[in-house]
């Protein structure tokens, strides 16, 4: 249900951009990891909670369930949007993405560092073609990392990464990554 590959690299997205971070441990065991989430949110003082759900309804109905015991809106604005139109968006409100994990059929090594352009997107648009994966990778089938987005103050330079790949699938590990000016 959570996002695993380069975890360690939260810190640098609150410092990119300049919102404070709010982080606990988690064994990441299903359903257990909901429970460690409800915790955290009850310590809030919040009104409300964003998830990036598209069409998971394990992922939807789950952060709702959690929202509505703790009496805060559940938002999740792109619920059902259509997922190339998302990548489509990605890219054209200049994302700096790349993929950090690949699981499914159909990919391979070389999609590891690769950035998400519109080579990427229209590959995508085959694979779903192809292999039925989800288009935004909600069915497992890829991880990304965001290295600058509109909203960023800074961007994330990587200084140091290093691929495992595994049989079928693979991640990349960022060993040393910091925070580097935006040129406009």
């Amino acid at each position: 249900m959570f996002h695993y590959p380069n975890i360690h690299l939260t810190d640098l997205f609150a410092e990119a951009s300049e919102i404070p971070l709010v982080k606990a441990e988690t064994s990441g065991e299903k359903e257990v990891e909901l429970e460690d989430l409800k915790r955290l949110l009850a310590k809030l003082d919040v009104e409300g909670v964003v998830s990036g759900a598209v069409a998971s309804e394990y992922q939807k109905t789950r952060v709702d369930a959690i929202c509505q015991e703790l009496g805060v809106e559940s938002i999740a604005p792109l619920w059902h949007e259509d997922p190339h139109n998302l990548l489509n968006e990605l890219v054209n409100e200049h994302f700096e993405a790349i993929f950090v994990g690949v699981y499914a059929y159909g990919f391979d090594s070389s999609w590891l560092r690769r950035t998400i352009d519109v080579k990427a997107v229209n590959a995508l648009v085959e694979l779903h073609r192809k292999y039925q994966i989800s288009m935004v990778g909600e069915g497992g089938e890829y991880e990304t990392l965001v290295l600058d987005a509109p909203f960023f103050k800074k961007k994330i330079r990587l200084i140091s990464t290093e691929k495992v790949w595994e049989g079928q699938s693979g991640y990349l590990i960022v060993k040393e990554a910091e925070l580097a000016e935006k040129i406009y």
